[in-house]
């Protein structure tokens, strides 16, 4: 029997050592288990944080991307303004001074890449602000640039008018100097003289000055005009200048040269100028003698004498002359 008893103890030491190292592998599983469980939970409340990180700067860079696309709308409508023939002055050209004060603000928080959410939310505020400015500029250039079609409009009217006024301005200038100068001419024509009774008497003057009539072409020394200036109760009293062509039984006058301008037939020879004293709404009684200046004979044949005044015929008469017989 002493023999089972020595041999019991042997047996159970090692079993205990092998339970005992179960529970230490255990404790160390646990502990194991509890270390990764505590790193899974540690790195997924980092990664929980960088994601939420990267989302609030996802949000804010969004959200400044937002407030640059707003402004660049809102800046291409303002800049769309220069472009219009407007020219801004007054009260208009000070409400665009404020508005690319306004327009620099919002550009200086933008270009920032640390902009606050804060600083960001006041630049949304000021773009909101900058774009009812802007668009009232928009309204306002609009209605001047009605304001200014309807005053071309006017204008372009009033030029129309002016030069239809102008059209008819000169009109009535053409016709009152046309009618002008037709008064002018009646007054002319009406104030020229006329010449009536015309009476050509042919004179052979006899030694001691003795005068006889004679239609004798060689007796003849001398021709005597005379004739009536009718009353005229339009031209003024005065010296009125007389011009007499004589022209020859061949067709010539006899002349010396001199000329006058007539209205009708251009220049004229004349042979005789003879002024008078006239009296205005009188008739006047003229006489004188004509003779050639050297000692050439008269030819036989119609003698016409032509009286002018003012440049137009007054009055003619003819005379005839004839050739004599042997005692004639």
């Amino acid at each position: 029997m002493s023999y089972t008893t020595s041999n019991t103890p042997t047996i159970q030491q090692p079993q205990k050592e092998k339970d005992n190292k179960k529970i230490i592998l255990g404790v160390l599983i646990a502990a194991l288990v509890l270390t990764w469980g505590y790193m899974f939970y540690d790195k997924s409340k980092s990664t929980q944080t960088v994601q939420q990180l990267q989302t609030q700067v996802a949000t804010a860079d969004n959200g400044r991307d937002a407030l640059q696309n707003e402004f660049n709308v809102t800046s291409a409508k303002l800049d769309s303004l220069t472009g219009t023939n407007i020219k801004m002055q007054g009260n208009l050209a000070e409400k665009n001074q404020e508005v690319q004060k306004l327009k620099a603000n919002i550009a200086s928080i933008l270009r920032n890449k640390n902009a606050t959410a804060s600083e960001l939310k006041q630049a949304k505020s000021m773009i909101d602000e900058l774009n009812g400015k802007v668009d009232g500029l928009i309204a306002e250039v609009e209605k001047l640039k009605a304001e200014n079609q309807q005053l071309t409009v006017n204008n372009d009217q009033l030029t129309t008018e002016k030069t239809q006024l102008t059209t008819e301005k000169t009109e009535l200038q053409t016709n009152l100097q046309k009618t002008s100068e037709e008064k002018a001419h009646v007054e002319d024509v009406a104030s020229t003289l006329k010449a009536s009774n015309i009476n050509i008497v042919p004179i052979n003057v006899k030694s001691g000055g003795k005068e006889k009539t004679t239609t004798v072409a060689k007796r003849v020394d001398l021709m005597r005009v005379s004739f009536d200036l009718d009353e005229n109760r339009v031209a003024p009293s005065g010296k009125k200048d007389l011009y007499v062509r004589v022209i020859a039984p061949d067709g010539n006058p006899l002349t010396m040269g001199d000329v006058i301008a007539t209205r009708e037939e251009g220049e004229k020879k004349y042979t005789s100028k003879v002024t008078v004293d006239y009296e205005q709404g009188k008739r006047s009684a003229v006489s004188f003698d004509w003779k050639p200046d050297t000692d050439a004979k008269y030819q036989t044949g119609d003698y016409k004498i032509e009286i002018y005044q003012n440049g137009y015929k007054i009055g003619e008469g003819t005379k005839s002359l004839k050739k004599g017989g042997l005692f004639s």
